[in-house]
């Protein structure tokens, strides 16, 4: 019998078997146990023996196999005398279970009738062919996902506990295939950009299969991709020692060569190196908004910049950038050119509105971010500078044709670094400011309309006939909006929406308003008087919602929050606003969320200003706060049942959303992320100040997840100065307890002690309990951080005692597993596992699923010091469960380091740095410098376990650097491991 056959690729134009009635409903597998099923049930497969003639036949792919295959197959070179008779047994028990017409006799053998796409093997061959075809195509997402779907056919070992040397033949050939795919997919994760991801996965590869130099290279490239050039270079060092020390033999001249390549820092390198574009998987974004239907006029303008951009096909980058007051119609001429322009940038178009002209502008690392996950960069690709962003920025685009427009610039300082910068690309730029040091860009004033494209424009909206039958009047329309294209929009949509009205009509509503817009013909004054035209038709229900939605700072604001601020029910609210969207003085977001363009928010507020009593805009915005710190207070109550924290807020007068559920509560407070904080800067007054720093700390999950930190710190700070400044002691020790959490959370633990302290000193325990008690427990967890553990004992000891006067039941069970922390840190893993075990305990009974997680992660520190590792291990993955749900991403990446840790102390170092690596990934960004050195510093133990003793010496050297930098004691530990590496042969 021919035991050389593997993993056969069907022939072109072969044809699959027959399949019989009764076999249409089987299905096999190899690529593990070999099972049968018939439909949805299990069929018996027997004795070992008899599983090896069904793998046999399964892999004749409906050949037959004679007496004398099967015997071979079964017996090699020793048969039993009753070999023949035994065969012939165990083809009558499958011809029972599998049916007559199933198993077939023939020519002396057996043979199997069932369809091509019955048995997993031919499934997957015929997959890797389909992914074949993709990749040759240059689909390597399809390529990627066909292959990932053929890896996950495999349930285990193939063949698995199937005897005989052809089973174990075909079972060595599979595993080869197996691996060999692995490696293909691998590939293809570099070439579309995940790299980091990858380092983790290839880790444990070349742990488990040492000797093969495939996986090692590709996991030099995902290093060196990952900006780890120092490990790229130790996994040559490793590998050479090895196979120098195993086979007495030097790496292949591949591997050879790509070292030489990291050294000399090949830029090629850095991208794939079959790919024309240095992004790893090109896409053409196309990201710009339609143009209107109704666009007019501008012709010598839209030939000037069409001409401007066509010369980006030369050798120099083009940027063009269009000033004029708001509302002249920069945004529509520039869309309308760049749409125009599209046949010059076949490689795609990106968009961005830079809210230049609201308070705060679009920032442009976060503009790059976005536009590099356009382009098709891996989010764990984008670095966390500007600079940084800005560099691969331009290399991402360097040989392609992509146009850029960033509408609504604030000056030239904000689109500098978002300018391509290479030729055959270019920017479109729009801006209520000239850009005179914007260099090398071609400059446009936009001015108003002629009037005779002014009546063109009113014409379209309003229709041909009534215009025609009162041209006069139109002219008078035109001239009244000052020829400006959205004041015109906005006067003929009024027009055009109310049939009963003639033009002359609306022209004699226009009349008192002529010399104003005359008056003002500059800045955003001629634009707050084009809007007049607007607001002057409303009825006095959607005046007031205009006026009052504008005060609020948010981005948008979803259809409760909108009711809250107006005092109305949600039904009447949504009727309110759906009529200023029909008006075009705001827009329809999304289902349900509402938002205006910066120009027009700025003048809904001086609207509201004007015609609304101070103490109603006041009253409208102490509202909206209610509502977000009524519902927030809910999602803090159900993430965490029985803390206190949510008796301990001011009182509310507004009601807030309810939820049952934690996951769509969670889904509420990041959705409104950015409105809810942006509310919590407004809420700097007296009367507001005590209820926005509430909201901040019930908002903690914010700052605490990595999510919004920098703009929860920004708001924290801003509420920390209004309280001093106002000698509000209550709200200044509150938004100090924020602080120190989020600069917990970002690894700034001398800011948190500081603040810590603060608090404890400032705080009055009988009037406001909470925030001392909240203190005691943070400057415990922080003296823990800085070996100073008597403090911390201390200080965690008054914690309990402060949260059980209040009977703060969560709050105390932190307390105790911070306790814990601290037995272990001292040697006494016994209590530290009681301590754990027993604030634990205190979650659970109350249906504390976020900080049972918290409680199973000291927990499991625990029990990984007392040796229980599997225990470790497990109360670990059940945190890891609940943080990844909850959005954590601080303490998905530190469970996972933890898990590392029992791993590397159980001896499953492969694991250990797989997991390390992992927590490298998810802590990217947030977490700080010193967690990243422990991480490393594990990661480093770990390699050295598997014999790759120069990435471990490349991560123990960044950990000492960064604890150097910190002058952190840990240093002490990594110069010791260091130093054992100069003695490691």
């Amino acid at each position: 019998m021919d035991r050389d056959r593997g993993p056969r690729v069907r022939v072109p134009g072969q044809r699959a078997p027959e399949e019989p009635g009764a076999a249409d409903s089987l299905r096999f597998t190899v690529l593990g146990p070999v099972r049968a099923w018939r439909g949805g049930e299990p069929l018996p497969s027997g004795s070992p023996q008899q599983r090896a003639l069904l793998a046999a036949l399964l892999l004749r792919e409906g050949r037959t196999a004679t007496a004398g295959e099967l015997i071979d197959a079964f017996w090699g070179e020793d048969p039993p005398s009753q070999a023949l008779a035994t065969i012939r047994t165990y083809a009558s028990r499958l011809r029972k279970i599998l049916g007559q017409e199933t198993l077939v006799t023939e020519s002396g053998g057996y043979a199997l009738r069932i369809g091509r796409g019955s048995l997993d093997l031919t499934l997957a061959q015929d997959l890797v062919t389909e992914a074949e075809k993709a990749r040759a195509a240059g689909d390597r997402l399809q390529a990627r996902t066909l292959i990932n779907k053929v890896l996950g056919l495999w349930d285990g070992e193939a063949l698995a506990s199937v005897p005989g040397p052809y089973a174990e033949n075909q079972r060595t050939r599979l595993e080869e295939w197996r691996l060999s795919l692995t490696e293909a997919r691998l590939d293809l994760d570099l070439e579309v950009g995940s790299h980091a991801e990858a380092v983790s996965e290839l880790t444990a590869l070349t742990a488990a299969h040492p000797l093969r130099e495939r996986l090692r290279e590709l996991l030099m490239v995902a290093l060196y991709r990952s900006g780890r050039q120092a490990e790229a270079l130790a996994v040559y060092a490793d590998t050479r020692r090895l196979l120098s020390e195993e086979l007495g033999v030097d790496p292949r001249p591949e591997l050879a060569q790509l070292q030489q390549r990291i050294l000399r820092a090949d830029e090629e390198l850095a991208r794939p190196a079959d790919e024309p574009a240095p992004a790893p998987a090109p896409l053409r974004p196309a990201q710009l908004p339609a143009t209107v239907p109704d666009f007019t006029g501008r012709d010598s303008f839209v030939r000037d910049l069409g001409a401007q951009l066509a010369t980006a096909e030369g050798s120099v980058m083009a940027v063009s950038a269009l000033a004029g007051i708001g509302g002249v119609g920069k945004t529509t001429l520039a869309v309308h050119v760049a749409h125009q322009a599209r046949p010059h940038f076949p490689d795609g178009q990106l968009y961005v509105d830079l809210q230049g002209a609201g308070a705060r502008a679009a920032e442009p690392e976060t503009v790059l971010g976005s536009f590099l996950r356009a382009l098709g960069t891996a989010e764990s690709a984008i670095p966390g500078t500007l600079d940084e962003r800005a560099a691969l920025y331009r290399s991402t685009l360097d040989g392609r044709r992509i146009l850029v427009l960033l509408d609504n610039a604030h000056d030239a300082a904000q689109i500098r670094p978002l300018l391509p910068g290479t030729p055959g690309c270019a920017a479109l730029v729009t801006s209520r400011v000239r850009m005179v040091d914007l260099a090398g860009a071609h400059l446009v004033d936009l001015d108003v309309m002629s009037p005779d494209e002014a009546l063109q424009l009113f014409t379209r909206i309003v229709g041909a006939e009534r215009v025609g039958a009162e041209r006069e009047a139109a002219l008078d329309v035109v001239a009244a909006c000052g020829f400006l294209p959205l004041a015109i929009r906005i006067a003929a949509s009024r027009l055009a929406a109310r049939r009963t009205w003639t033009v002359s009509v609306l022209a004699a509503k226009l009349a008192d308003e002529r010399r104003r817009l005359d008056e003002l013909q500059a800045g955003d004054l001629a634009v707050k008087a084009t809007f007049e035209l607007g607001y002057g038709q409303l009825e006095p229900g959607q005046a007031r919602a205009f006026r009052l939605l504008g005060l609020a700072d948010g981005p948008d604001i979803s259809l409760a929050a909108a009711a809250a601020l107006l005092n109305l029910e949600p039904h009447t609210a949504e009727d309110l606003l759906e009529a200023l969207v029909d008006t075009s003085l705001l827009e329809s977001a999304a289902a349900g969320r509402y938002r205006y363009h910066d120009l027009v928010r700025l003048y809904a507020r001086a609207c509201a200003e004007r015609d609304e009593q101070g103490a109603e805009r006041e009253a409208a915005l102490s509202r909206l706060l209610d509502f977000y710190l009524a519902t927030a207070a809910g999602v803090y109550a159900l993430e965490r049942p029985g803390d206190r924290l949510v008796d301990h807020l001011e009182p509310t007068e507004q009601a807030g959303l309810t939820f049952v559920d934690r996951h769509p509560a969670l889904d509420w407070l990041y959705t409104e992320a950015g409105n809810l904080l942006a509310c919590v800067r407004q809420s700097h007054g007296p009367a507001t100040l005590r209820r926005g720093v509430d909201l901040l700390w019930a908002a903690l999950d914010l700052g605490e997840s990595g999510a919004n930190a920098k703009q929860y710190e920004t708001v924290a700070l801003a509420l920390l100065e209004a309280a001093r400044t106002g000698g509000d002691r209550r709200s200044e020790v509150r938004a100090l307890v924020t602080l120190a959490d989020v600069h917990h959370t970002s690894g700034r633990f001398d800011q948190a002690e500081q603040e810590a302290e603060s608090v404890m000193l400032l705080a009055g325990d009988d009037q406001d309990p909470l925030p001392v008690c909240w203190a005691s427990n943070a400057r415990g967890i922080m003296a823990l951080y800085q070996s100073r553990h008597e403090d911390g004992e201390r200080y965690l000891n008054r914690a309990i005692d402060n949260f059980r006067s209040i009977q703060d039941r969560p709050g105390e069970a932190s307390a105790l597993c911070n306790l814990s922390r601290i037995h272990l840190a001292t040697g006494r893993t016994e209590s530290a596992v009681a301590l754990a075990e027993e604030g634990t305990a205190v979650y659970d009974s109350m249906g504390h699923a976020l900080r049972s997680a918290n409680g199973r992660y000291a927990l499991g520190m625990a029990l990984t010091q007392s040796g229980r590792f599997a225990e470790a291990s497990e109360r670990l993955l059940e945190a890891l469960d609940v943080f990844r749900a909850s959005r954590q991403r601080l303490w998905e990446g530190m469970t996972l380091f933890r898990l590392a840790e029992v791993d590397l102390a159980a001896g499953n170092a492969t694991d250990a740095a797989v997991k390390a690596e992992q927590a490298l990934t998810a802590l990217r960004g947030i977490g700080g410098e010193w967690r990243r050195g422990n991480i490393l510093t594990v990661l480093g133990r770990s390699l050295a376990r598997i014999g790759q003793f120069g990435r471990a010496e490349v991560c123990w050297r960044e950990a000492l650097g960064i604890y150097d930098a910190l002058g952190s004691q840990e240093a002490a530990e990594v110069r010791a491991l260091l130093a054992s590496t100069t003695s490691t042969p």
